[in-house]
């Protein structure tokens, strides 16, 4: 089993930036990728970034070149620092564990880019 726990989410000004951060814990040895998606309201839930274990990277082309993540073995803690936001990156984020067999999923965290 793996937990995972988002925080950093918040109101933000178009051009502004946030970090989320996601704090895995349990059995994170087994996992081969975590990543960060969202869920606008009325659409579907979309992949935002992954890091691979191995430390691959992929990101949706919407948020290329202003949203980066990163990782601190250390903390067990996966980042997604966004930067230059619009009023269309406002969505709930979630962060994504998976190992293969099993997604694990946080609980979400809001973020609103608003003037």
């Amino acid at each position: 089993q793996v937990q995972v726990v988002e925080s950093g989410g918040g109101l933000v000004q178009p051009g502004g930036s946030l970090r989320l951060s996601c704090a895995a814990s349990g059995m994170i040895f087994s996992l081969n990728a975590m990543g960060w998606y969202r869920q606008a309201p009325g659409k579907q839930r979309e992949l935002v970034a992954i890091l691979s274990r191995i430390g691959g990277t992929n990101y949706a082309d919407s948020v290329k070149g202003r949203f980066f993540i990163s990782r601190d073995n250390a903390e067990n803690t996966v980042y997604l620092q966004m930067n230059s936001l619009k009023p269309e990156d406002t969505a709930v984020y979630y962060c994504n564990a998976e190992d293969g067999r099993y997604d694990y999923w946080g609980q979400g965290t809001q973020v609103t880019v608003s003037s």
